[in-house]
């Protein structure tokens, strides 16, 4: 049976359960990004380390590790971090920030440049800067 014919199982009011474990997730997109961990096709692979990802995001954020890239930065003491959450986990443990948005909303996207680390919440200024790393 592939992923694509999978029903979630029943759990608390109000979640998907994954069919093949214990897992609960709040959103129909949360758990069809799970179901992902349980087929054993790795297509996105690093070609620094030979680690395999289900997704080409998760190698993005993967490649991080190698390229020293930190894009999520504390405002309070400066610390920057790979991830959001890791960041968010920071705010709420060192400095007592609770996440300041709700589990089901969609954040501000932060473009991010893989190259350089450069940042920015505008597509436009990313678009711009991306020209920077284009070879004629």
């Amino acid at each position: 049976m592939g992923l694509g014919t999978l029903t979630s199982a029943p759990r608390a009011p109000g979640t998907l359960g994954c069919p093949l474990c214990p897992k609960a997730f709040p959103l129909q997109r949360m758990l069809t990004r799970h179901l992902k961990c349980h087929s054993p096709a790795r297509r996105h692979v690093c070609h620094c380390c030979g680690k395999g990802f289900h997704d080409a995001f998760d190698l993005k954020r993967h490649m991080r590790t190698h390229t020293g890239i930190r894009p999520f930065r504390c405002g309070a003491c400066g610390k920057a971090f790979t991830q959001r959450c890791s960041l968010e986990a920071h705010l709420a443990k060192v400095h007592g920030q609770p996440a300041s948005y709700a589990y089901r909303e969609r954040r501000e996207k932060l473009h991010v440049c893989e190259d350089c680390g450069f940042t920015s919440s505008r597509p436009d200024a990313y678009a711009q800067h991306r020209t920077l790393h284009r070879t004629t």
